[in-house]
């Protein structure tokens, strides 16, 4: 797992996080990964999209900064991105999330 996000987040800390693997063959990650979103909907998959993003490079400078950026300010190359939804948009969107799905 890379903790580049969350590190270089600088409202985060990394020992505020854990992990666990599940080892299977290849055929099965699309299956499962579906399945545990569909199961647990988490945050991060369904209203603060952008942890794993990597930076878009000058072509695609002029897209919008994701929620997660937004939310944990730090990861340098989102500075050059254009602004995206607020931060009190998407805390209200994932205040509906949990309202939902908790």
């Amino acid at each position: 797992m890379s903790t580049k996000s969350i590190e270089q987040a600088e409202n985060l800390n990394l020992t505020d996080f854990s992990c666990r693997h599940l080892t299977v063959d290849d055929i099965w990650i699309p299956l499962g990964e579906s399945l545990l979103i569909e199961m647990f909907r988490p945050l991060w998959n369904m209203a603060v999209d952008g942890f794993g993003n990597h930076d878009p490079g000058g072509r695609r400078a002029a897209q919008n900064i994701s929620p997660w950026d937004v939310l944990h300010p730090g990861r340098p190359w989102a500075l050059k991105l254009s602004s995206g939804k607020t931060k009190e948009a998407i805390l209200a969107g994932i205040e509906q999330h949990l309202k939902q799905y908790r």
